[in-house]
């Protein structure tokens, strides 16, 4: 039988899950992306990619209303972005949902877009995610629904130098702690015999953890620490990324406050179509 999308579940919002914020929590995820700035590091705000802890358990669901069971190890995450109202601060009490809100079939497989909203308990937005997922292998044959936001690399921006390069080192360890801190204990990350038997050299790093090493790079080079300032935040992840290997984050101002971004490890790209808006 051919494994077919369901385009009736695209839309059907997930149960509502809750997450109550902790600064012992907050503290833990700034220490395991290796996040340097104060006030993440005592727990007084969230750093920006934290931001996916909470909506965690609803993150995949909305996919098994439209995608069939048997694609799902076939499935990766392909982009994130975020769209921050607020940032998260401790002593929130969050309630998050997610709905998946289109799909589309491509000769090398179907690229889908999960939509989640995270509030306060009295109905505030905190913040908005888009998560891109793509089925490898599979050509669904059409395309339903609405996909993410664009946010593509301008390649006219290369004419210039960039505003700033970061260094960053991602640590041997890095793995062990993060996957306690962000709730994501996918083996991949953690066992290296099931990586390898996934097709990869060895154990990778999470991608959220790399986009997290990419958001205080963004914010210490040009926002000045201040995470308040953060609009909108969103990446594709275009390679894995090894523990123990070197991170370089190249940035260039896009204007009016926003800034386009690629990551790279020698000259593989890892991270590419970055982009990061700040209010002025």
């Amino acid at each position: 039988m051919t494994e077919r999308f369901d385009p009736g579940g695209l839309g059907k919002w997930t149960a509502e899950s809750r997450f109550e914020v902790t600064r012992e929590r907050l503290i833990e995820y700034a220490k395991a992306t290796n996040d340097p700035i104060p006030a993440h590091l005592t727990g007084d705000v969230a750093s920006p990619v934290f931001a996916i802890v909470p909506v965690f358990e609803s993150l995949m669901e909305p996919a098994l209303e439209v995608v069939p069971v048997g694609l799902f190890g076939r499935i990766v995450h392909g982009e994130q972005e975020f769209r921050f109202q607020r940032p998260i601060r401790p002593g929130d009490k969050l309630v998050s949902r997610a709905r998946m809100t289109g799909y589309e079939g491509l000769k090398n497989g179907t690229r889908g877009t999960i939509h989640l909203e995270c509030r306060t308990e009295d109905g505030d937005l905190v913040n908005e995610q888009y998560v891109t997922l793509f089925v490898r292998g599979f050509d669904t044959g059409e395309t339903r629904g609405e996909l993410g936001p664009e946010h593509k690399f301008d390649e006219g921006l290369r004419s210039r130098a960039p505003v700033a390069k970061v260094s960053q080192h991602v640590d041997d360890d890095q793995t062990y702690r993060y996957a306690p801190a962000a709730g994501d204990p996918m083996p991949i990350h953690l066992d290296e015999e099931v990586a390898k038997d996934s097709g990869l050299p060895g154990i990778i790093a999470h991608g959220l953890c790399t986009m997290a090493f990419t958001s205080w790079a963004l914010l210490t080079e040009v926002a000045g620490s201040d995470v308040d300032r953060l609009k909108r935040f969103a990446v594709r992840f275009a390679k894995p990324v090894l523990p123990g290997q070197d991170l370089t984050t190249s940035i260039w101002s896009a204007g009016a406050g926003s800034y386009a971004f690629e990551t790279t490890v020698g000259e593989t790209v890892v991270i590419k179509d970055g982009l990061a808006e700040f209010a002025e």
